[in-house]
């Protein structure tokens, strides 16, 4: 009989155990994530009722009347703010003064109960087979990603219904039986939002024929119903807005993420725009649904239905913030034959819909029509361009594994202290890569300005309190230079010139130009530097966070020139008006000086050539020298940047161990036409 290593015990008995322990972490993983449902059903309960009644489910509370909801004189759209159809009216009108008492409370919840069912609907539509794990885990995982959606949240907020259609078309697909039940829930999404009317084509195209004839004629009865009974608010609705074209605001908005929207932004308006928007509408409705059936053949249901939701919203006269969750329901397709690119696509999909345009893309007049059109750029690329892979692709299930190098021994038994974190060969996916660094750029620019506390008081005393501390402590130590070499440099025009342009100009032009090159020609070496300078600038942050700092030029009475802001008014107690943009109290440790020397310490350690590494070097040296001319750093600033950078790649060998070794690698592998370098040599 088999038995193990460990104390004669049976190799099954060992098995059984381990499974025992699996299935115990998956139930507490399970139990701790329906804990995080629950705190954030909370939370949004606390800040929809805990704002003023005025500006909270302020859509619902436009169509309360002096009779009850939707009983107001004259048309539903008078207000404009009312944006559903007249069928969703009338659906609406059974709720009575009675009602309206309890509201605020009533809406809430019943719109979270919606969240919690199209979570789970969502989840057991997941293509099949699925293992065990996501069977257990997915239902709080997607309820939890509905609850941090940019939609959810702001329906929540408003008081919409935009939940209803999405649950129809779902509880429709994939829960009642029969294929006429299915349509007439289907039918009844699409008088809710006419545009959800795409589901017919794919019903048909799928062979649920049935269920498309019922679709349709439920969309036809329910809008002649409503017609009938409110004539003239149909007309309103039908004619004059033309399907609900300017309902809820500007159609130029930028709230308004369909594709008429972003052609309004663009300038384009009239005929020309009119027919522009059939034109590329139709174009993406038909590939839209062309690949929605070919995914549902392939057993993926699930993403056919957020493929066509996706195209409904482009096609979507107006298409607000409250009725984009179509997107993420995507979420379900699989992109990358790669393991390592696997996560990319869910993870881009849960940044776009759950953080703002702001902070995906950067305020830069170049990429504003990115920032304005962002979900319906992820709508649309998700409907007619993002290579979702077949159920029958040999990638499906066994993705190309991650290649791993040998691991260094370390000068310290214990190092890495977590060795999961592997050296990995291949170079990282870009887009993965710019969403990372874009990101954390955005977190660490939001937490830096934090920190700057209140400048026009308290946080300006605290700082210039310590401004006082460090410049005695250069005093002390005879490296008090700052007023010498900033009052000799003034007096030369273009040695002036020079370290106010180097100032602004290569802070972070160098570490981003770095970073790039490593990517391209050494990827191994890029993860260490990206992560090296990623826990440097952490550490900065919290040496802001704790001590803020007044730099020099904002010192009064010390008479330094600030010769790239100019002169500051110290009589104004907002004198340091660029603290409303930045942090100006952020200057111990100085990240100028901390990334200069990050990047002449990579290209010391990795470049091959003497006076690459001198050239390297020179930027640390220019660096702290226009800090300190210029007013905008103490010495000692400078030294609390080099400390934090040592942290960062102290931290880094901490965690990961030394660089990896030398291995050869193919340029699919590791980057087209360079060998994989390791510890910062070539192989051979």
């Amino acid at each position: 009989m088999a038995k193990a290593d460990h104390g004669g015990r049976p190799a099954e008995a060992l098995g059984a155990t381990a499974v025992g322990t699996v299935q115990a972490r998956l139930r507490v993983t399970r139990l701790g994530l329906w804990l995080i449902v629950a705190l954030l059903a909370l939370r949004e309960v606390a800040v929809v009722l805990g704002s003023p009644r005025g500006e909270r489910l302020t859509d619902l509370e436009t169509w309360v009347g002096p009779n009850g909801v939707l009983h107001v004189k004259g048309s539903l759209y008078d207000s404009t703010q009312f944006t559903g159809t007249p069928f969703g009216g009338l659906a609406l009108k059974p709720l009575t003064r009675a009602a309206e008492q309890a509201l605020g409370w009533g809406w809430t919840f019943g719109t979270l109960l919606l969240v919690v069912a199209l979570g789970l609907v969502a989840a057991r539509a997941l293509p099949q087979p699925v293992t065990r794990r996501v069977s257990l885990l997915a239902a709080p995982v997607a309820i939890t990603l509905l609850m941090l959606s940019l939609p959810v949240r702001n329906t929540l907020y408003l008081g919409q219904t935009s939940i209803i259609p999405v649950l129809l078309v779902l509880l429709g697909c994939f829960v009642v039986r029969g294929e006429r039940a299915g349509g007439v829930l289907i039918g009844l999404a699409a008088a809710l939002q006419p545009t959800l009317l795409l589901f017919t084509p794919l019903l048909y195209c799928t062979g649920r024929r049935r269920a498309a004839l019922s679709a349709g004629a439920t969309f036809g009865a329910s809008t002649l119903l409503a017609w009938a009974a409110m004539p003239h608010d149909s007309y309103t609705y039908w004619v004059h807005h033309m399907a609900g074209v300017g309902l809820g605001g500007r159609a130029d908005d930028l709230g308004n993420q369909s594709l008429h929207g972003a052609l309004l932004r663009l300038g384009l308006t009239g005929p020309l725009e009119i027919a522009l928007f059939f034109v590329l509408g139709g174009a993406v409705a038909v590939v839209a649904l062309r690949r929605a059936v070919r995914y549902a053949h392939d057993g993926q249901l699930l993403l056919a239905v957020a493929i066509t939701g996706c195209a409904a919203i482009v096609v979507s006269p107006t298409a607000w913030q409250h009725q984009l969750l179509w997107v993420l329901l995507a979420v379900v397709g699989r992109v990358g034959r790669r393991s390592c690119d696997r996560y990319v696509w869910p993870v881009a999909v849960v940044l776009v819909m759950t953080l703002p345009a702001r902070t995906m893309v950067p305020d830069k007049p170049l990429l504003q029509p990115l920032r304005a059109d962002l979900i319906l750029l992820a709508a649309l690329v998700t409907a007619v361009v993002v290579p979702f892979l077949s159920r029958t692709s040999p990638y499906w299930r066994t993705p190309v594994p991650t290649r791993y190098a040998d691991p260094v021994p370390a000068r310290f038994r214990h190092i890495p202290l977590v060795p999961f974190l592997r050296r990995v060969l291949s170079r990282p996916n870009l887009l993965f890569e710019l969403l990372l660094i874009r990101v954390t750029y955005y977190a660490y620019a939001q937490i830096r300005l934090a920190a700057a506390g209140d400048s026009n008081s308290a946080g300006r005393v605290t700082a210039e309190e310590h401004g006082e501390e460090v410049h005695s402590i250069e005093r002390a130590l005879s490296i008090d230079i700052e007023y010498w070499a900033n009052h000799a440099v003034v007096k030369v025009d273009w040695l002036r010139d020079f370290f106010d342009f180097y100032y602004e100009s290569f802070h972070f032009g160098v570490p981003l130009a770095i970073l790039a090159v490593l990517y391209w020609r050494r990827p191994v070496d890029y993860r260490w530097a990206r992560t090296a300078i990623g826990f440097a600038t952490v550490f900065a942050l919290i040496g802001f966070w704790l001590y803020p700092l007044a730099p020099p030029r904002l010192m009064p009475g010390l008479g330094f020139i600030d010769t790239v802001h100019g002169p500051q008014d110290f009589s104004q107690p907002d004198y340091g008006t660029l603290t409303e943009l930045t942090n100006q109290y952020a200057a111990m440790p100085s990240l100028h000086f901390g990334w200069s020397l990050w990047c002449g310490l990579v290209v010391l350690i990795l470049a091959r050539s003497w006076w690459l590494k001198a050239l390297g070097l020179l930027h640390p040296l220019f660096t702290v020298t226009a800090i300190v001319v210029t007013g905008n750093h103490w010495v000692l600033d400078a030294l609390g940047g080099a400390l934090v950078v040592a942290g960062g790649f102290a931290v880094t060998y901490l965690f990961q161990g030394p660089r990896a070794k030398a291995v050869t690698g193919r340029a699919d592998e590791v980057g087209r036409g360079s060998p994989v370098l390791v510890g910062g040599r070539a192989p051979g």
